[in-house]
């Protein structure tokens, strides 16, 4: 007995090791889509990258003395700032950022969200949701480039492991962490330096830090510095290795957004009247969103909240504030819940001691929401500095660059950025 069971965990053990080996295979693997090539009215359009740096904070760059990104970006263009949209947190925004669109608009409208109409939940912790272009609105860069037949790559991007409009880019990777740095920049040196019928001109590179280390040790802490300071030295790396190319790249560096420290002490515990047989809470933190399971129970849930409410506001989906762009006029796909509960900086939602750092405030109340915005290359005027704007219009301005005419509408307004460009 004692050998079959001794027999049988080996087994179990084996089995795991080759799991895990196979995830980690498919994790890692190129996508490549076969037979796409530039159209020869490509061929000569100048090239982008777009990087996110998760997290990094407006101040960031001066704050820890972000060397390389400074001196890079004091030769082409720094903002202020860029303006999130709302809610300040990490998918929204990535995809706001690529779409033009603010979150309501294109239905990512928070990281975890419930469709009322299909009654599924999306959660960007669930990779077969992530990888379903059904949640996705809009026209991200790479579909907008890919329909005008020009190449694109991802080196992760929010929305870029999805089939959008029956696209995704032609070189893409799945988001995983166990692709070295060192790993990622060899391999958009290598894209960069394909035959120019299959080179890419539009490339998507997404870092998750300083986001990690904000949210566990806070904003100033020594973990957070040293994050920013891992960022700085992999943009220094990425523009080194393609230096030697000699190609006309336009580096474009964002962030999603900001950080800040909360009252840990004081939560704001979820209010008893938020019965979960009647009601269900979406996601909480930093916006609680409430849906109604009978919608004749909306409004008695409304007025209960708003007599107690205390270090929070309490809004109807038909009475938010207008500059949220996030009422019922906005909610497209009906994703946005009935009751929405928006605590009051420092304050947030939580049933035990929350973390350190957070994001998702309103970023025109709590300026440590809003991110980076930094643009070097030959596209760009040198030692521009602009005042903050949204995000949404970064979208507009990539696609002015690469000469994409813009399809539909969206909510980016080209001329906002024109300024830079030269």
């Amino acid at each position: 007995m004692k050998r079959r069971y001794l027999t049988l965990l080996i087994l179990g053990l084996y089995l795991a090791v080759f799991q895990n080996h196979a995830n980690a295979q498919t994790d890692t693997i190129e996508h490549v889509a076969a037979g796409r090539k530039n159209n020869a009215s490509q061929l000569k359009k100048p090239y982008v990258i777009l990087i996110s740096a998760d997290g990094f904070r407006y101040d960031y760059a001066r704050k820890y003395q972000a060397a390389h990104l400074l001196a890079l970006s004091d030769q082409g263009v720094q903002a202020e700032s860029m303006i999130p949209s709302y809610p300040s947190v990490t998918f929204p925004n990535h995809y706001s950022i690529v779409t033009g669109l603010y979150p309501s608009h294109h239905g990512l409208v928070n990281n975890s969200f419930l469709d009322e109409q299909s009654g599924e939940r999306y959660s960007m912790g669930a990779k077969a949701k992530v990888r379903d272009g059904k949640w996705y609105g809009g026209t991200p860069l790479w579909v907008l480039a890919e329909q005008q037949k020009m190449v694109s790559a991802s080196m992760f991007w929010v929305g870029s492991e999805a089939e959008i409009k029956g696209l995704r880019p032609t070189y893409y990777y799945d988001y995983t962490e166990k692709i070295s740095v060192d790993k990622r920049i060899s391999i958009v040196k290598n894209w960069l330096s394909l035959p120019e019928e299959t080179r890419p001109h539009l490339i998507t590179f997404y870092l998750s830090e300083p986001d990690h280390a904000g949210h566990s040790f806070g904003p100033e802490a020594k973990q957070t510095e040293l994050a920013v300071k891992m960022v700085d030295s992999v943009i220094n790396q990425l523009t080194k290795a393609i230096e030697p190319l000699h190609l006309p790249v336009n580096f474009v560096f964002v962030s999603d957004h900001g950080m800040t420290a909360v009252d840990r002490e004081n939560p704001i515990a979820t209010p008893k009247a938020i019965d979960t047989t009647k009601y269900i809470i979406a996601s909480s933190g930093t916006l609680m969103d409430v849906h109604a399971k009978n919608k004749t129970d909306i409004l008695p849930l409304y007025e209960k909240l708003k007599a107690e409410q205390k270090d929070y506001k309490v809004y109807l989906k038909t009475n938010m504030p207008p500059n949220f762009h996030y009422s019922t006029k906005d909610d497209r796909m009906g994703r946005i819940g009935d009751v929405l509960l928006i605590p009051e900086w420092p304050k947030v939602f939580s049933n035990r001691k929350p973390g350190i750092g957070h994001h998702g405030f309103d970023p025109l109340s709590v300026k440590d929401m809003h991110a980076t915005f930094f643009a070097w290359g030959p596209a760009f005027k040198k030692q521009i500095k602009i005042p903050s704007f949204e995000n949404v219009n970064v979208y507009p301005m990539i696609a002015t660059i690469l000469g994409l005419p813009i399809q539909e509408q969206i909510d980016g307004k080209a001329e906002v950025l024109d300024q830079i460009l030269n």
